[in-house]
């Protein structure tokens, strides 16, 4: 695996922010060539209710990204409340319209490294609610285009760069590792 040192990286030739996260000095970039084969979705256990407060992943996502707040219906319903779709700008009032995706998809993490990752590693990045770039409130269509590609194949109609720089803070955080494709 080969290692590089890259501090402010141009990746597919956007600047990468001087305030993100991990631009303190250098970021810790890994290479390597994706892992190929035994990726399966169900082994990233997803919406879960890890609070047991009644609402999974996926209504988490959708009431912290509502721009008016839905009311919780009964069951743990959500009724109300409107969002837009940063991919797209497209807003909505019904969260049946959205989808929650990955920044960087599941089978992107698995050919990046979460191949070797613990079930519970899995669990935890496919539900992450600490940091607000793993998952995000985006239509559905746009998420079924985008499907399991990466930054070299696709990138949303609107949002580019916050984009680019969440999957790089995703995949930093989580020691995944970018294929040359991911870069010029």
């Amino acid at each position: 695996m080969k290692r590089s040192l890259i501090s402010l990286s141009l990746i597919l030739g956007l600047l990468l922010p001087v305030d993100m996260a991990y631009a303190e000095g250098e970021i810790q970039i890994r290479t390597a060539a994706e892992h190929v084969g035994g990726y399966d979705r169900t082994l990233f256990k997803h919406w879960i209710d890890a609070d047991k407060n009644g609402r999974d992943t996926r209504k988490e996502v959708l009431i912290a990204e509502a721009v008016v707040k839905p009311k919780k219906g009964t069951k743990c319903t959500l009724t109300g409340g409107k969002w837009i779709s940063s991919y797209d700008g497209k807003s909505y009032t019904k969260d049946a319209s959205l989808d929650i995706d990955h920044v960087v998809p599941l089978a992107e993490a698995w050919r990046s490294g979460a191949w070797a990752w613990t079930a519970k590693q899995r669990q935890d990045f496919a539900n992450d609610l600490t940091d607000s770039r793993v998952l995000i409130a985006v239509t559905a269509s746009a998420n079924r285009s985008k499907g399991d590609q990466d930054v070299k194949t696709w990138l949303p109609a609107k949002y580019k760069c916050n984009y680019i720089e969440a999957w790089v803070a995703v995949k930093v955080r989580y020691s995944l590792t970018f294929d040359t494709g991911e870069f010029l």
